[in-house]
Protein backbone atom coordinates (compact mmCIF):
# COMPACT_ATOMS: atom_id res chain seq x y z
CA UNK A 1 0.00 0.00 0.00
CA UNK A 2 1.21 3.54 -0.71
CA UNK A 3 0.64 5.96 1.81
CA UNK A 4 -2.74 7.57 0.41
CA UNK A 5 -3.93 3.81 0.66
CA UNK A 6 -2.76 3.53 4.33
CA UNK A 7 -4.63 6.64 5.07
CA UNK A 8 -7.65 5.72 3.59
CA UNK A 9 -7.46 2.49 5.28
CA UNK A 10 -6.52 4.09 8.81
CA UNK A 11 -9.56 6.17 8.75
CA UNK A 12 -12.51 4.16 7.51
CA UNK A 13 -11.44 1.31 9.44
CA UNK A 14 -11.71 3.47 12.77
CA UNK A 15 -14.81 3.91 14.67
CA UNK A 16 -17.03 7.30 14.45
CA UNK A 17 -20.56 6.94 14.08
CA UNK A 18 -22.48 10.11 15.01
CA UNK A 19 -21.90 11.78 18.24
CA UNK A 20 -18.98 8.94 18.96
CA UNK A 21 -16.43 10.26 16.99
CA UNK A 22 -13.40 10.27 19.31
CA UNK A 23 -11.64 7.53 17.76
CA UNK A 24 -11.23 8.65 14.49
CA UNK A 25 -11.37 12.58 15.55
CA UNK A 26 -7.98 11.14 17.23
CA UNK A 27 -6.89 9.77 14.27
CA UNK A 28 -6.72 12.62 12.20
CA UNK A 29 -5.92 14.79 15.19
CA UNK A 30 -2.40 13.05 14.48
CA UNK A 31 -2.66 14.01 10.74
CA UNK A 32 -3.69 17.66 10.99
CA UNK A 33 -1.06 18.40 14.12
CA UNK A 34 2.65 19.01 11.59
CA UNK A 35 0.59 21.45 9.51
CA UNK A 36 -1.09 23.83 11.82
CA UNK A 37 -2.84 24.92 15.09
CA UNK A 38 -5.64 22.80 16.54
CA UNK A 39 -8.48 23.63 18.07
CA UNK A 40 -11.55 22.09 18.64
CA UNK A 41 -15.18 23.53 19.29
CA UNK A 42 -17.56 22.15 22.08
CA UNK A 43 -19.49 19.37 19.81
CA UNK A 44 -15.95 17.80 18.73
CA UNK A 45 -15.30 19.37 15.54
CA UNK A 46 -11.81 19.33 14.75
CA UNK A 47 -10.18 23.03 13.53
CA UNK A 48 -6.64 23.02 11.98
CA UNK A 49 -5.15 26.59 11.31
CA UNK A 50 -2.82 26.54 8.60
CA UNK A 51 -1.33 30.39 7.97
CA UNK A 52 -0.35 31.23 4.70
CA UNK A 53 1.59 34.41 3.52
CA UNK A 54 -1.34 37.11 4.52
CA UNK A 55 -3.32 36.77 7.76
CA UNK A 56 -6.64 36.63 6.03
CA UNK A 57 -9.36 35.63 3.94
CA UNK A 58 -9.70 32.42 5.59
CA UNK A 59 -10.64 29.57 3.64
CA UNK A 60 -12.67 26.81 5.57
CA UNK A 61 -12.47 23.06 3.95
CA UNK A 62 -14.91 21.11 5.89
CA UNK A 63 -15.62 17.26 5.66
CA UNK A 64 -17.10 15.66 8.28
CA UNK A 65 -15.62 12.55 10.24
CA UNK A 66 -18.64 10.99 11.46
CA UNK A 67 -20.18 7.78 9.77
CA UNK A 68 -23.92 6.11 9.94
CA UNK A 69 -24.43 3.82 12.73
CA UNK A 70 -26.79 2.64 15.17
CA UNK A 71 -27.52 3.29 19.24
CA UNK A 72 -28.79 0.39 21.50
CA UNK A 73 -32.37 1.44 22.42
CA UNK A 74 -33.33 -2.40 24.59
CA UNK A 75 -32.37 -5.62 25.10
CA UNK A 76 -35.22 -8.25 25.29
CA UNK A 77 -35.55 -10.76 28.18
CA UNK A 78 -34.13 -13.68 25.26
CA UNK A 79 -31.00 -11.49 24.72
CA UNK A 80 -31.38 -9.88 20.92
CA UNK A 81 -30.73 -6.15 20.81
CA UNK A 82 -33.57 -3.71 19.62
CA UNK A 83 -31.81 -0.60 18.04
CA UNK A 84 -32.02 3.35 16.43
CA UNK A 85 -30.50 4.53 13.34
CA UNK A 86 -27.68 7.23 13.63
CA UNK A 87 -27.82 8.51 9.93
CA UNK A 88 -29.68 7.92 6.98
CA UNK A 89 -30.41 3.95 6.72
CA UNK A 90 -32.14 2.30 3.90
CA UNK A 91 -33.55 -1.24 5.23
CA UNK A 92 -32.56 -2.65 1.92
CA UNK A 93 -29.01 -3.01 3.02
CA UNK A 94 -29.04 -3.58 6.57
CA UNK A 95 -30.14 -7.45 7.07
CA UNK A 96 -27.25 -10.02 7.43
CA UNK A 97 -24.50 -7.01 8.42
CA UNK A 98 -22.01 -7.76 10.83
CA UNK A 99 -21.98 -4.70 13.57
CA UNK A 100 -19.86 -4.03 16.89
CA UNK A 101 -21.14 -2.89 19.69
CA UNK A 102 -18.24 -0.52 21.41
CA UNK A 103 -18.82 -1.15 25.37
CA UNK A 104 -17.46 -0.77 28.31
CA UNK A 105 -15.79 -3.56 28.35
CA UNK A 106 -14.94 -3.95 24.72
CA UNK A 107 -16.49 -4.62 21.59
CA UNK A 108 -19.16 -7.16 20.87
CA UNK A 109 -19.37 -8.27 17.80
CA UNK A 110 -23.37 -9.17 16.33
CA UNK A 111 -25.53 -9.41 13.08
CA UNK A 112 -28.17 -7.36 12.01
CA UNK A 113 -31.49 -10.17 11.73
CA UNK A 114 -34.90 -10.69 11.36
CA UNK A 115 -37.26 -13.59 11.00
CA UNK A 116 -36.37 -16.10 8.95
CA UNK A 117 -37.95 -15.92 5.34
CA UNK A 118 -39.25 -19.71 5.95
CA UNK A 119 -41.60 -18.07 8.28
CA UNK A 120 -42.86 -15.28 5.95
CA UNK A 121 -46.10 -15.62 4.00
CA UNK A 122 -45.66 -14.97 -0.45
CA UNK A 123 -47.45 -11.40 0.86
CA UNK A 124 -44.85 -10.51 3.80
CA UNK A 125 -41.55 -11.37 1.76
CA UNK A 126 -42.63 -9.48 -1.32
CA UNK A 127 -42.09 -6.16 1.58
CA UNK A 128 -39.12 -4.26 2.37
CA UNK A 129 -38.51 -5.81 6.18
CA UNK A 130 -38.48 -2.43 8.63
CA UNK A 131 -35.60 -1.54 10.58
CA UNK A 132 -38.40 -1.29 13.67
CA UNK A 133 -38.82 -5.01 12.95
CA UNK A 134 -34.62 -5.70 13.23
CA UNK A 135 -32.67 -6.85 15.99
CA UNK A 136 -28.82 -7.78 16.66
CA UNK A 137 -27.82 -11.25 17.75
CA UNK A 138 -24.85 -11.57 19.96
CA UNK A 139 -25.87 -14.98 20.40
CA UNK A 140 -26.95 -14.56 23.88
CA UNK A 141 -29.88 -16.57 25.17
CA UNK A 142 -30.92 -14.02 27.73
CA UNK A 143 -31.02 -10.62 28.88
CA UNK A 144 -28.60 -11.37 31.77
CA UNK A 145 -26.03 -12.49 29.25
CA UNK A 146 -25.84 -9.84 27.13
CA UNK A 147 -25.92 -7.00 30.14
CA UNK A 148 -22.54 -9.53 31.61
CA UNK A 149 -21.21 -9.07 27.61
CA UNK A 150 -21.18 -5.08 28.73
CA UNK A 151 -23.90 -4.45 26.30
CA UNK A 152 -26.08 -1.02 27.29
CA UNK A 153 -28.40 1.51 26.56
CA UNK A 154 -26.89 4.19 24.61
CA UNK A 155 -23.94 2.33 23.51
CA UNK A 156 -23.27 3.09 19.70
CA UNK A 157 -23.30 0.37 17.19
CA UNK A 158 -20.63 0.60 14.28
CA UNK A 159 -20.74 -1.19 10.85
CA UNK A 160 -17.86 -3.83 10.55
CA UNK A 161 -16.62 -3.73 7.14
CA UNK A 162 -12.41 -3.81 6.54
CA UNK A 163 -10.50 -1.55 3.88
CA UNK A 164 -9.72 -3.26 0.33
CA UNK A 165 -7.96 -2.48 -2.65
CA UNK A 166 -10.19 -4.48 -5.77
CA UNK A 167 -8.93 -6.19 -8.54
CA UNK A 168 -8.44 -3.22 -10.85
CA UNK A 169 -5.48 -1.86 -7.76
CA UNK A 170 -7.44 1.57 -8.01
CA UNK A 171 -10.67 0.91 -6.98
CA UNK A 172 -10.95 0.58 -3.04
CA UNK A 173 -13.91 -0.79 -1.01
CA UNK A 174 -14.54 0.35 2.45
CA UNK A 175 -17.35 1.71 4.85
CA UNK A 176 -17.76 5.00 5.96
CA UNK A 177 -16.35 6.52 2.47
CA UNK A 178 -18.85 9.29 3.70
CA UNK A 179 -17.23 11.10 4.52
CA UNK A 180 -13.80 10.07 5.56
CA UNK A 181 -12.73 10.53 1.81
CA UNK A 182 -13.75 14.11 2.31
CA UNK A 183 -11.05 14.08 5.87
CA UNK A 184 -8.31 12.27 3.72
CA UNK A 185 -8.69 15.01 0.58
CA UNK A 186 -8.27 17.94 3.35
CA UNK A 187 -5.29 15.97 4.61
CA UNK A 188 -3.37 15.48 1.72
CA UNK A 189 -4.47 19.34 0.78
CA UNK A 190 -2.87 20.55 3.71
CA UNK A 191 -0.02 18.30 2.93
CA UNK A 192 0.42 19.27 -0.14
CA UNK A 193 0.15 22.90 0.53
CA UNK A 194 2.85 22.44 3.52
CA UNK A 195 5.68 23.77 1.39
CA UNK A 196 3.75 25.63 -1.35
CA UNK A 197 3.02 29.38 -0.48
CA UNK A 198 -0.87 30.13 -0.33
CA UNK A 199 -2.71 33.82 -0.03
CA UNK A 200 -4.99 33.53 3.20
CA UNK A 201 -5.09 31.60 5.96
CA UNK A 202 -6.21 27.98 5.24
CA UNK A 203 -8.69 26.22 7.96
CA UNK A 204 -9.61 22.51 7.95
CA UNK A 205 -12.43 21.30 10.39
CA UNK A 206 -13.58 17.36 10.62
CA UNK A 207 -16.91 18.08 11.75
CA UNK A 208 -18.97 16.69 13.99
CA UNK A 209 -22.62 14.64 13.66
CA UNK A 210 -23.02 15.46 9.62
CA UNK A 211 -25.05 12.44 9.75
CA UNK A 212 -27.63 13.60 12.41
CA UNK A 213 -28.52 17.24 11.24
CA UNK A 214 -25.36 19.13 10.06
CA UNK A 215 -24.43 19.53 13.78
CA UNK A 216 -20.54 20.41 13.77
CA UNK A 217 -20.72 22.67 10.87
CA UNK A 218 -23.06 24.89 12.81
CA UNK A 219 -20.90 25.15 15.69
CA UNK A 220 -17.04 24.79 13.79
CA UNK A 221 -18.62 28.17 11.41
CA UNK A 222 -18.75 29.50 14.67
CA UNK A 223 -15.51 29.24 15.50
CA UNK A 224 -13.69 29.99 12.34
CA UNK A 225 -15.78 32.65 10.78
CA UNK A 226 -14.82 31.90 8.02
CA UNK A 227 -14.80 33.92 4.26
CA UNK A 228 -15.51 31.37 2.37
CA UNK A 229 -16.03 27.71 2.33
CA UNK A 230 -15.39 24.63 0.26
CA UNK A 231 -17.27 21.73 1.48
CA UNK A 232 -15.21 18.39 0.82
CA UNK A 233 -17.76 15.27 0.36
CA UNK A 234 -18.40 11.52 -0.71
CA UNK A 235 -20.76 12.15 -3.68
CA UNK A 236 -22.65 9.58 -5.42
CA UNK A 237 -21.55 7.47 -7.95
CA UNK A 238 -24.80 7.15 -10.76
CA UNK A 239 -22.92 4.24 -12.80
CA UNK A 240 -24.62 1.23 -11.86
CA UNK A 241 -27.87 -0.65 -13.16
CA UNK A 242 -30.90 0.83 -12.63
CA UNK A 243 -29.50 4.94 -13.16
CA UNK A 244 -30.30 5.44 -16.31
CA UNK A 245 -30.84 9.81 -15.75
CA UNK A 246 -28.83 11.51 -17.64
CA UNK A 247 -26.44 12.94 -16.98
CA UNK A 248 -24.94 10.21 -14.66
CA UNK A 249 -21.93 10.77 -12.37
CA UNK A 250 -19.63 7.90 -12.78
CA UNK A 251 -15.95 6.17 -11.05
CA UNK A 252 -13.31 7.79 -12.85
CA UNK A 253 -14.69 10.45 -13.94
CA UNK A 254 -13.20 13.11 -11.86
CA UNK A 255 -14.35 15.17 -8.99
CA UNK A 256 -18.17 16.58 -8.69
CA UNK A 257 -18.75 19.88 -8.52
CA UNK A 258 -23.04 20.37 -6.88
CA UNK A 259 -24.28 23.23 -8.63
CA UNK A 260 -27.42 22.81 -6.93
CA UNK A 261 -28.23 21.04 -3.80
CA UNK A 262 -31.69 20.37 -1.54
CA UNK A 263 -30.67 23.29 0.88
CA UNK A 264 -27.31 25.25 -0.68
CA UNK A 265 -27.61 26.67 -3.94
CA UNK A 266 -23.74 27.69 -4.16
CA UNK A 267 -22.40 30.74 -4.73
CA UNK A 268 -22.33 31.23 -8.41
CA UNK A 269 -18.51 33.22 -8.85
CA UNK A 270 -16.97 30.55 -6.65
CA UNK A 271 -18.64 27.64 -8.75
CA UNK A 272 -17.52 29.46 -12.12
CA UNK A 273 -13.97 29.94 -10.66
CA UNK A 274 -13.54 26.30 -9.30
CA UNK A 275 -14.98 25.14 -13.18
CA UNK A 276 -12.35 27.24 -14.38
CA UNK A 277 -9.67 26.10 -12.83
CA UNK A 278 -10.47 22.59 -13.23
CA UNK A 279 -10.72 24.03 -17.05
CA UNK A 280 -7.18 25.27 -16.96
CA UNK A 281 -5.82 22.71 -15.00
CA UNK A 282 -7.18 20.13 -17.26
CA UNK A 283 -9.13 17.93 -14.26
CA UNK A 284 -12.43 16.71 -15.79
CA UNK A 285 -15.32 17.56 -13.37
CA UNK A 286 -18.84 16.21 -13.25
CA UNK A 287 -21.79 18.93 -12.87
CA UNK A 288 -24.49 17.85 -10.46
CA UNK A 289 -27.81 19.57 -9.83
CA UNK A 290 -30.05 17.92 -7.66
CA UNK A 291 -33.14 18.94 -5.07
CA UNK A 292 -33.73 15.94 -3.87
CA UNK A 293 -33.47 14.42 -0.29
CA UNK A 294 -29.93 15.22 1.97
CA UNK A 295 -27.79 18.18 2.46
CA UNK A 296 -24.30 18.90 3.44
CA UNK A 297 -22.44 20.51 5.40
CA UNK A 298 -22.66 23.84 2.88
CA UNK A 299 -26.17 23.84 3.74
CA UNK A 300 -25.44 26.18 7.09
CA UNK A 301 -21.90 26.98 6.63
CA UNK A 302 -22.91 29.56 3.93
CA UNK A 303 -25.81 30.81 5.87
CA UNK A 304 -23.14 31.26 8.45
CA UNK A 305 -23.99 34.94 9.88
CA UNK A 306 -24.09 37.33 6.62
CA UNK A 307 -24.22 34.31 4.43
CA UNK A 308 -20.31 32.71 3.32
CA UNK A 309 -19.74 31.75 -0.35
CA UNK A 310 -19.38 28.26 -0.36
CA UNK A 311 -19.08 25.39 -2.64
CA UNK A 312 -19.44 21.63 -2.35
CA UNK A 313 -16.57 19.16 -4.12
CA UNK A 314 -17.29 15.84 -4.46
CA UNK A 315 -15.21 12.32 -4.96
CA UNK A 316 -17.87 9.76 -6.58
CA UNK A 317 -18.63 6.59 -4.57
CA UNK A 318 -20.70 4.28 -5.14
CA UNK A 319 -23.09 2.52 -2.61
CA UNK A 320 -22.99 4.85 -0.22
CA UNK A 321 -25.02 4.66 2.77
CA UNK A 322 -24.70 1.10 3.14
CA UNK A 323 -21.33 -1.04 5.01
CA UNK A 324 -19.78 -0.86 2.31
CA UNK A 325 -18.47 1.84 -0.82
CA UNK A 326 -16.31 1.42 -3.73
CA UNK A 327 -14.56 4.66 -5.06
CA UNK A 328 -11.57 5.45 -7.42
CA UNK A 329 -8.00 6.69 -6.49
CA UNK A 330 -8.08 8.85 -9.64
CA UNK A 331 -11.19 10.80 -8.37
CA UNK A 332 -9.25 10.65 -5.23
CA UNK A 333 -6.04 12.48 -7.06
CA UNK A 334 -7.81 14.98 -9.23
CA UNK A 335 -9.83 16.52 -5.65
CA UNK A 336 -7.11 16.77 -4.34
CA UNK A 337 -5.32 18.63 -7.24
CA UNK A 338 -8.71 20.79 -7.82
CA UNK A 339 -9.01 21.50 -3.99
CA UNK A 340 -5.24 22.74 -3.95
CA UNK A 341 -5.49 24.67 -6.70
CA UNK A 342 -8.81 26.70 -5.74
CA UNK A 343 -6.84 27.33 -2.28
CA UNK A 344 -4.14 28.79 -4.13
CA UNK A 345 -6.31 31.33 -5.96
CA UNK A 346 -8.36 32.33 -2.90
CA UNK A 347 -6.85 35.75 -2.20
CA UNK A 348 -8.04 38.82 -0.66
CA UNK A 349 -9.08 40.35 -3.86
CA UNK A 350 -10.65 37.01 -5.73
CA UNK A 351 -12.54 36.26 -2.10
CA UNK A 352 -13.81 39.65 -1.74
CA UNK A 353 -15.17 39.82 -5.50
CA UNK A 354 -16.69 36.60 -4.75
CA UNK A 355 -20.00 39.16 -2.89
CA UNK A 356 -19.61 41.75 -5.44
CA UNK A 357 -22.88 41.97 -7.72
Amino acid sequence: MDDIEVLLKELTEADGVAGFESQVRGIIRGHFEPFGEIGQDRLGSLICRKRGSTEEPKVMLAGHMDEIGFMVRHVTEKGFIRFIPLGGWWDHVMLAQRVKIATRQGDVIGVIGARPPHTLTDEERKKMVDKQDMYIDIGAASQEEVEAAGVRVGDPIIPVSEFSVLANGRSYLAKAFDDRIGCAVEIAVIRRLSDTAHPNVLVSVATAQEEVGLRGATTSAEVVNPDVAIVLEGGIAGDVPGMQQEGSTRLDGGPIVSFCEARMIPNLKLRDLVAGIAREADIPIQIVASVGRGATDAAVIHLHRQGVPSVVIAVPARHIHSHTSILHRNDFDRTVDLVSRVVQALDRETVAGLTTW
